[in-house]
This record gives C-alpha cells, sequence and structure tokens, in this order.
C-alpha cells in the first residue's frame, strides 16, 4: 500500500519572530510577526514526503481539539494517509509548541499533550507492515512507545521493512533508554552534527561516525550551511548545500530527511539522496515552519526543476 509508514507526534508550531532572547517578566513583549505551521518532526516529515510524491500512511494520537483538528487538516493536504490514527478519548490535547524565533537561535517551548500518549496498543502493525520501509522521529518524546520500539522495530524487519531513525532531541539530554538496542536494528540513521555526538556519547563527528558506523550500515548527517555527510560501510562523502536566503530554519532537517527518503526509496544512488535532502532542507527555509514552502505548488516545483531534485519528482503528482 505504501512506500513508507510512519508512527509518530502531531501537533502545531505557533512561531513568534522580533522577541528578544533575554526577556523580563511582567511585562508585555510584542513581536513584529507570528506564523501558525503544521509542526513536530514526524507530521512534517510525513507532509513533505507525501508532497514529494511518496505514498506515506501515518499513525499518530491526537486530540479532540481544535489544534488536533487543523494539523490532520494540514497533513491531509498534502495526500497522506490518515486512516489509522487514534483519537484520544482523555480529554488530553493535542501537543503544541511555541517557538521564539532569534535569528539563528531560538528557544523552543512544548508542551506534549497527546504525543507522549501513543503506545504500541494504538498503532495497526499490519498496516505498519503494508510498506517496504517504516519510519519513527522523536525517539525521545515517544515516551508511552519508547519500551517497545524495539520489539516493534523485530516485527517490520521480519516483515522484510527497511527502517530509519532521526532521535531528534534529548530533553533530558540522558541519550539512555532503548537508544543503544535499536541501533542495531535499523538501517538508516538520520541525525545532525550535535546529536550523533551524543548519540554516540564522542565529542567529534569524526569520532562518532567510527563508532556507529560499525552498527548502522548508513549515516547521513546533516550539517547545516554546510551541506551533508553520508557514511556507508568504510565509504564516506560530503555533499555541498544549496544556498538560499533563508527565512526560517525551522524543520529544515525534517525536510532533509524527507528528500533523503524520497529518493533512498527510489533506489537512487546515496550521492543522489544526500542532495535530495539538501534541496529539500533549502526549500523548507525559504518559507516559516517545515511545512509552508511545500505548501505552495509553484515554489516547489520550481525550486525541484531549478536545482535538478534527483529522480525529477513533480510535487503534488498524482
Amino acid at each position: 500500500m505504501f512506500d513508507i509508514t510512519i508512527a509518530g507526534e502531531i501537533n502545531l508550531d505557533l512561531i513568534l519572530y522580533g522577541l528578544p532572547q533575554s526577556m523580563p517578566v511582567e511585562r508585555e513583549l510584542l513581536a513584529t510577526n507570528f506564523q501558525m505551521t503544521l509542526g513536530s518532526s514526524s507530521a512534517i516529515l510525513a507532509h513533505n514526503l507525501a508532497v514529494l510524491g511518496t505514498k506515506v500512511g501515518f499513525i499518530t494520537r491526537a486530540g479532540k481539539d481544535e489544534f488536533g483538528k487543523v494539523a490532520l487538516n494540514r497533513l491531509e493536504e498534502s495526500g497522506t494517509d490518515l486512516s489509522r490514527v487514534v483519537f484520544d478519548t482523555s480529554g488530553k490535547s493535542t501537543g503544541v509548541t511555541v517557538l521564539l524565533h532569534h535569528g539563528r537561535e531560538r528557544h523552543i517551548l512544548t508542551y506534549l499533550g497527546t504525543m507522549s500518549d501513543m503506545s504500541l496498543g494504538d498503532l495497526d502493525v499490519a498496516y505498519l507492515k503494508s510498506s517496504k520501509h517504516f519510519h519513527l522521529s522523536s525517539l525521545f518524546l515517544q515516551r508511552s512507545l519508547a519500551p517497545d520500539v524495539p520489539k516493534l522495530f523485530r516485527e517490520l524487519k521480519r516483515a522484510g521493512l527497511t527502517i530509519s531513525l532521526d532521535t531528534n532531541d534529548d530533553p533530558e539530554d540522558k541519550w539512555g533508554g532503548v537508544l543503544d538496542e535499536v541501533l542495531d536494528l535499523i538501517d538508516l540513521l538520520l541525525p545532525n552534527e550535535s546529536e550523533i555526538c551524543r548519540i554516540a556519547r564522542r565529542k567529534t563527528l569524526d569520532e562518532a561516525l567510527e563508532v556507529l558506523s560499525r552498527r548502522v550500515p548508513c549515516i547521513a548527517v546533516k550539517l547545516g550551511s554546510r551541506g551533508s555527510l553520508v557514511q556507508a560501510g568504510e565509504k564516506r562523502f560530503v555533499v555541498a548545500p544549496v544556498t538560499v536566503s533563508a527565512v526560517d530554519t525551522i524543520g529544515a532537517g525534517d525536510s532533509f530527511n524527507a528528500g533523503f527518503l524520497s529518493a533512498w526509496l527510489r533506489g537512487l544512488a546515496l550521492e543522489d539522496c544526500a542532495m535530495a535532502g539538501n534541496i529539500a532542507g533549502a526549500l523548507s527555509t525559504l518559507r516559516p515552519g517545515g511545512t509552508e514552502a511545500f505548501r505552495d505548488r509553484e515554489l516547489t516545483n520550481s525550486f525541484l526543476t531549478q536545482h535538478h531534485f534527483p529522480g525529477a519528482v513533480k510535487a503534488y503528482s498524482e
């Protein structure tokens, strides 16, 4: 049924611009701009993959609130299948992230809501298996699911699926739990430079790659303005970035994942996968949030054509 299935979190991002990094209390501070966009690593990835023509099946746990409705509607617009979404019955609301944008840096404030409550019991595993590939993002936010992730991964691998993981940040900065166990069960790891060093518990990128490449067949590292690096076994290469005048880098890493996986699932060479990731990541920075650029069909198709997106994918293709 699908090229990829994803089980993960969904929420909205509320982004405020123009606020000072150091903020006094009991003062009304005025932002210069505001944007509400689809948030969460899992949902941004699903949205942008679907826009790139990938058949995506998505399972999440959402609240029966307005934020949940808006987030799911935004995701459904992309063509992502939402037939197995589970709704919370306890009254808990969908999570939300408030981002205070300060140029290259930002404050990130998150209320987890339903995103931390999804458990293995919420997942239609047969649905997840009806795919070539499974992806998990935000391991440390999936608090109810995390203990069963190794069990889930093993079952999916027995069914013949390949698996990718983007841990994202650990808010507690412990980098423990089931992480060490799942590293031996994945085919593709998609960290940024800071995350891979924390995952490997090493100080430098080279040291981290040396440790993790013995366990993970393919690692694609997001290097921001320096592009991306891929290591597969003993093969290592860097792919140059796509230079743009960025409006907002929120969601750029998830968009890189979408581009990389779009090419990877079509069997393209790793160099092409990394270039596809760089192009998709750059595209996302042209609008606020992680999906707004991809919602602009004209912008997306012209950008993909201009930068020779590998495989000549046309956004919103039937």
